[in-house]
């Protein structure tokens, strides 16, 4: 067993900059040159969290049943359906070259057999609108939030779900592919298997399971299971079957276009070994959990990399956060070598192009966010000229959002937003992450 000794030596080691006050760190870590020129930038959002009132989605079902896991729900979140325009210019305003957006599946298909023509209309505008702003629209077809009718057939525990996602990406692609530039069937579609590695308490699967089952008495289902609130007994019957659906929606989205490029993007921990044979035996094992039948499909166009944390793993488990290291809202350990050290195994493992599709700090401390940005940004630049094909960086996110459990009590945004108005307000990590963009380098 790793000691206290090992044990502060190791998180030196493993998190040099992190011993650092913030303001000091940027000056320590040096970078060079800058990033490719058809280099992509931009900013996320997710329908469900900004939009509102996406009454006919499985997550509005979920908040609004008792007992339920969301401290709060989303309500009219930004009320960006109807303020898209001006999320777009403030994407826009940073220097963007891209928004990243989904097209929610309960909108467009809020009942089996019918498609809203108004609804796909509405997405075809928002992607004009990025064109007109010269931004290029990367459209998730699904961002978790599915049709409560979907959940209500089991959702990705059904054997016919790769079918029925199929059946809607071929008809929102039909409507929608000749204007996207790159198209994400799933956004981390592994991630509730990463969330029972990081070690969620049992109760926490217990309270999950009610809420399920009062979703399920609330629609008159047998079995309700959504794509990230689902039974852990679950995890190993919907992986394959999410796979299976990201390689049909991908062959209908084609279908409409076959020059685009279609992905997915994944959930991923900085996973650092201590160095023992144990510590590299749990690392390798937790990656291959995670994510290693997403990465042994070839069927996809580009992988979009999704860094938040950091964990340090022995033969005997994870080591605790270091007294010194960075923390997030959670209290988790982030450390800006992180993005870079996933983006590399990433493309590694697959030899496939990455697009980092989400990567930022939940945080109440805007100074820190800004260091966060600039570090990450900088390990990621030399990542690059080493040679890794890196097309471009989407921060996470635009806005200050609903948070899925969390509510809006967690603080993502470059933007605030005043729930009361809709009014944003730029905060300074957008400033410094304008200049990155506009000066295209660190």
């Amino acid at each position: 067993m790793i000691n206290r000794r090992q044990f502060m030596a190791l998180a030196s080691a493993a998190t040099a900059s992190l011993s650092m006050p913030i303001s000091t760190a940027s000056a320590k870590s040096d970078g060079a040159g800058k990033f490719p020129e058809d280099f992509i930038w931009g900013a996320a959002s997710a329908g469900h969290q900004v939009e509102g009132n996406n009454v006919n989605s499985d997550i509005w079902l979920l908040e609004n049943v008792q007992p339920t896991l969301f401290k709060e729900p989303s309500g009219d979140a930004c009320n960006s359906f109807e303020l898209w325009e001006t999320d777009l210019d403030l994407c826009k305003a940073l220097g963007s070259s891209s928004y990243r957006f989904s097209i929610e599946w309960a909108r467009i298909q809020p009942e089996p057999g019918f498609y809203s023509q108004a609804m796909l209309d509405h997405y075809k505008r928002v992607i004009e609108g990025c064109h007109k702003r010269n931004m290029i629209p990367m459209v998730s077809f699904n961002h978790f939030a599915s049709p409560k009718w979907f959940a209500a057939m089991g959702g990705w525990t059904n054997p016919q779900a790769p079918q029925l996602f199929a059946d809607y990406c071929r008809r929102a692609a039909a409507e929608l592919a000749d204007g996207i530039g790159y198209a994400v069937t799933f956004n981390e579609p592994n991630l509730l298997r990463l969330l029972k590695v990081i070690g969620l308490p049992p109760f926490v699967w217990d309270m999950q399971g009610k809420m399920l089952d009062a979703a399920a008495k609330a629609v008159n289902s047998d079995y309700v299971s959504c794509l990230n609130a689902a039974r852990i007994e679950d995890l190993d019957t919907m992986n394959p079957l999410l796979i299976e659906g990201h390689k049909l929606g991908r062959k209908a989205i084609k279908s409409e276009r076959s020059a685009l490029d279609v992905g997915f993007t994944l959930a991923m921990l900085d996973e650092i070994s201590d160095g023992s044979d144990g510590g590299n035996k749990a690392r390798d094992e937790m990656r291959d959990y995670n994510y290693g039948a997403w990465l042994a499909v070839q069927e996809t166009d580009f992988i979009g990399v999704q860094n938040y944390e950091r964990v340090v793993l022995t033969d005997d488990g994870k080591l605790p956060v270091p007294d010194d290291a960075q923390r997030n809202h959670a209290g988790r350990w982030v450390e800006p070598t992180s993005l870079a050290n996933c983006v590399e195994y990433t493309y590694r493992t697959t030899n496939k192009p990455i697009i980092v599709t989400e990567h930022g700090i939940g945080t109440e401390n805007d100074q820190q966010r800004e260091w966060f940005i600039t570090e990450s940004l900088r390990h990621l630049q030399q990542t690059i000229q080493n040679g890794v094909p890196v097309k471009g960086y989407i921060h996470w996110t635009l806005l200050d959002n609903f948070e899925w459990v969390s509510g809006y009590t967690e603080h993502f945004g470059l933007h605030t937003v005043d729930l009361q108005t809709f009014e944003r307000k730029q905060k300074p990590s957008a400033k410094a992450y304008s200049r990155i963009i506009k000066r295209n380098r660190v």
